[in-house]
C-alpha cells in the first residue's frame, strides 16, 4: 500500500469541536452512494450519537452546501478533506478532526498477467519505504553507497541480484532514490508536511515510528 487513508471528519473551527466524539446532534454533509454513508452511520450509532445527514449527488455539491453552511460537518477520505479545505474561501478557519473511522488502503494497480512489471512496481515501492527505514535520503544516498553494512550492500546492488532479477540495473535503488527520494521524502513533498495538504503521516509512519507502513528487506 502506498496511502493508508480512511473517512474523517471536516469542521469549521467556529464550532469549537476537537474531536468526533464532540459531534452529537451535528449536521453532516456526506456525498450519497458512497460507503460514507454506511461508515457515518455506524460510527454515531457505535458511540450512541445522534446527527442529521444532508446527502447531495457530487462531491461540488457536498462541499459548497457545507461551506455555504447547511450542516455543521463534511466527512469523507481524509485526504480528500485536505483537498477540499484548499478549495474554502478561508482553509485556515476549518479543521480536520483527529479520528479515522474507516479504512481505505490506497496503491498502485497494473494490467492484469503483466507480471514483470507488476514485481517492478511493487518492489520500487518496497525500496522507497527500505530506503527510509535504512535512513538513506536522495541528499546523502551517493555517501550510503560506501557503506560497509550488510542491508546497505544489499540495497545497492554490491550484494545480490534483485535488481537483474527483476530486469533492471544493479544500482536500481539508488536511481530511485536519487530521483525521488525515499517514501517518507516523497509523502510529505506530495501530501506532507512540505506540501500544502500538509497531511500528517500517521499510519503511514513507518512500523518503528508508531504507523503500519513496512517494507520486505531488499535480498
Amino acid at each position: 500500500m502506498t496511502y493508508y487513508d480512511g473517512q474523517g471528519f471536516l469542521v469549521k473551527k467556529s464550532l469549537k469541536v476537537n474531536s468526533a466524539l464532540e459531534l452529537n446532534s451535528a449536521s453532516v454533509c456526506v456525498q450519497t452512494g458512497t460507503t460514507n454513508e454506511q461508515n457515518l452511520a455506524d460510527y454515531f450509532k457505535g458511540n450512541n450519537m445522534k446527527y442529521e445527514v444532508i446527502a447531495f449527488g457530487t462531491a461540488d455539491e457536498t462541499v459548497k452546501a457545507y461551506e455555504s453552511g447547511r450542516c455543521d460537518v463534511f466527512t469523507s477520505d481524509v485526504s480528500q478533506l485536505y483537498a477540499e479545505r484548499l478549495k474554502l474561501s478561508n482553509p485556515a478557519d476549518h479543521a480536520v478532526l483527529p479520528e479515522v473511522i474507516s479504512k481505505e488502503p490506497l496503491g498502485p494497480m497494473v494490467r492484469h498477467g503483466d507480471d514483470q512489471w507488476f514485481d517492478i512496481v511493487k518492489w520500487v515501492l518496497f525500496a522507497m519505504v527500505d530506503a527510509e527505514e535504512l535512513g538513506v535520503t536522495q541528499k546523502n544516498v551517493d555517501e550510503m553507497a560506501k557503506s560497509d553494512k550488510p542491508e546497505l550492500k544489499r540495497a545497492f546492488g554490491i550484494d545480490g541480484n534483485l535488481g537483474e532479477q527483476l530486469g533492471l540495473t544493479k544500482d536500481w535503488v539508488i536511481r530511485i532514490v536519487k530521483a525521488v527520494g525515499n517514501y517518507g521524502e516523497t509523502f510529505d513533498r506530495n501530501v506532507g508536511a512540505g506540501s500544502k495538504l500538509g497531511i500528517a503521516r500517521g499510519l503511514n509512519q513507518l512500523w518503528n515510528k508508531g504507523g503500519i507502513q513496512y517494507a520486505p528487506p531488499i535480498r
